[in-house]
């Protein structure tokens, strides 16, 4: 294959449970105080996906089986909440275990849901910088922190998986894209993990309302030029964008980034929420894929994908179908 084609998506594939639990059933929904059950009522989260008892590197690996016989010269995994190991590797697990041969394996990390979106922007650099790789495996599997699934005042956390394939020639192709952090947030979650067992973890808000206000107005003012600078970078404009979709945090923050843009989010991200949860990282390329595969879309068509995170992450991505 040339080394001068275009950079795309060779395959994706996302693994869910069959599993549901409405989010009022949830065991720590009833040890919640009003104002964070209020929260979790109004997230437009109606249930989450479940699986039982899955590390997420057995899920990130069977989501690389799903995508078929493949041998990337590149794995990518996206970190998750929190390591399977400290001081092994979960990157490496995912690469024996999903049984690839010559695949050079590493994690992407410290950047929350924004993960995804920049593991797939760094996997386009690498097939641009050695004509001699042809593909990388991105994959990624989202899991709670401990045994608690409401991140208040974040969003409700759900399970799933998913694996995609970068490849010269690939469809959609990586049109444009742009990323940015900002570290002065990088203590505002935590989990205290090292003074009590993984059922007793909890992470903790330094401070709600700089989440609420400070972060959200630093997200306001990035993802609104960002868009604009990846729209210039590929030589288009707005109107010309077929649909937009973003990550699945909470139903409100769509209407946020509505009105910031001026134009609507795809309901497939909606739907997502209701059902699932937030998936973390998964939730871009889920919904991406939901997207590609709807039948909506034509060949030359364009796909914009927002997503951020609450360490201060930002991307923007340009797709074309």
């Amino acid at each position: 294959m040339t080394s001068d084609l275009p950079i795309g998506i060779g395959a994706i594939h996302c693994l869910l449970p069959e599993d549901r639990a409405k989010v009022v059933d949830l065991p720590e929904f009833e040890l919640l105080g009003h104002e964070e059950q209020e929260f979790t009522r109004q997230s437009g989260v109606d249930t989450v996906s479940v699986f039982e008892d899955a590390a997420t590197t057995d899920l990130a690996a069977r989501a690389i089986a799903g995508l078929g016989p493949v041998d990337p010269d590149v794995l990518m995994l996206v970190g998750p909440r929190s390591p399977e190991v400290l001081l092994g590797s979960d990157s490496g697990a995912v690469e024996h275990q999903a049984g690839l041969k010559k695949a050079f394996s590493f994690t992407v990390d410290g950047l929350g849901c924004a993960g995804s979106s920049v593991a797939w922007s760094l996997a386009a650099d690498l097939l641009k910088a050695d004509p001699s790789r042809e593909s990388v495996v991105i994959a990624h599997a989202s899991r709670p922190t401990g045994a608690d699934r409401i991140r208040f005042p974040v969003t409700v956390i759900g399970d799933g998986a998913y694996a995609m394939e970068m490849v010269r020639g690939g469809r959609p192709v990586l049109r444009a894209h742009r990323h940015e952090t900002d570290g002065s947030f990088h203590d505002l979650f935590r989990v205290d993990y090292k003074q009590a067992p993984w059922y007793e973890w909890r992470e903790e808000c330094d401070s709600a309302d700089r989440y609420r206000f400070e972060l959200a107005m630093h997200s306001q003012k990035r993802l609104a030029r960002l868009v604009r600078e990846v729209l210039a970078d590929a030589g288009a404009e707005l109107p010309q964008v077929s649909a937009t979709i973003m990550q699945n945090v909470t139903a409100s923050a769509y209407g946020f980034y509505e009105t910031l843009l001026g134009t609507p989010i795809h309901p497939v991200c909606g739907t997502h929420l209701s059902e699932l949860g937030h998936l973390g990282a998964m939730d871009v390329v889920l919904n991406l894929d939901a997207l590609l595969r709807s039948g909506e879309l034509s060949e030359g068509d364009l796909v914009l994908v927002l997503n951020n995170s609450p360490v201060a992450a930002w991307a923007v991505t340009l797709w074309e179908v």
